[in-house]
Order: C-alpha cells, then sequence, then structure tokens
C-alpha cells in the first residue's frame, strides 16, 4: 500500500498512528481487570481476522498494539480494518 495512502487512512482511525512498518496505538483502561478484558477481547478479533499483532505490550492500565502485514512487508487494508474494529471496543 503506497504510504501516502496509509497515513491518509490512519489519520481516519482514532489513536492510531503510523510507526515504521506498522500501525500502533495504547489503549488506556481502568485498571488492571479493565486491561485483560481489553486484552481477550483483542485476543478473539485477531482469532475472529486471522490476524494477529507484531506485538501486545500489557501494564497495569495500559495496552500498546502494532499491527502489520509481515507477507507483504508492511501495512495492508487488513491492518486498517482490524484497527477499526478494535476501536469499534475499546
Amino acid at each position: 500500500m503506497n504510504p501516502d495512502v496509509v497515513f491518509e487512512k490512519v489519520k481516519e482511525i482514532s489513536g492510531w498512528f503510523v510507526e515504521g512498518n506498522s500501525i500502533k496505538k495504547t489503549f488506556k483502561t481502568k485498571g488492571f481487570p479493565a486491561t485483560m478484558g481489553l486484552v481477550s477481547m483483542i485476543g478473539a478479533v485477531c482469532q475472529q481476522y486471522d490476524h494477529h499483532p507484531d506485538y501486545m505490550t500489557v501494564k497495569y492500565s495500559e495496552v500498546e498494539v502494532a499491527f502489520s502485514t509481515h507477507t507483504a512487508g508492511g501495512i495492508t487494508q487488513k491492518d486498517l480494518d482490524i484497527a477499526k474494529e478494535i476501536n469499534s471496543f475499546a
């Protein structure tokens, strides 16, 4: 996907940004139980899409997640779609 197109599309997804060949977002929660619930929901969406994060960093009240499509060597529509889906419940 053209980098200029990626930057424009990512701007439309609240809180997400491009870093290197991935899109990333840090979600704030109200504490560890909410954090673990969010992690579980993200995991379920990833299974549904058969598309998994580059990484997910879990802290007490924060989750950072990054996506790219390794087979494509960067960001694809699949990454943008999963970001939108995660935003819909997070």
